[in-house]
C-alpha cells in the first residue's frame, strides 16, 4: 500500500472570488504578499475574538 495523496475535488466553472483574490495575491511581490497576509491575520483574529465574545 503506497502513500495516498488527498486531493481536493475541483468544482467546474468559474473560480470563486476568494480563489481569484488568492491568485492575484500570489502574483504580487513578496513584500506586498506579507502586508496582505498581516492584514488577513488581523481580520481573522478580530473575527475569532468576536465569535468567542471576548
Amino acid at each position: 500500500m503506497g502513500e495516498e495523496t488527498e486531493r481536493t475535488p475541483r468544482k467546474r466553472g468559474p473560480a470563486s472570488r476568494l480563489e481569484q483574490q488568492i491568485e492575484i495575491i500570489s502574483q504580487l511581490p513578496k513584500g506586498r504578499q506579507k502586508i496582505v497576509a498581516e492584514m488577513l491575520d488581523a481580520v481573522i483574529a478580530q473575527a475569532q475574538q468576536q465569535e468567542t465574545g471576548s
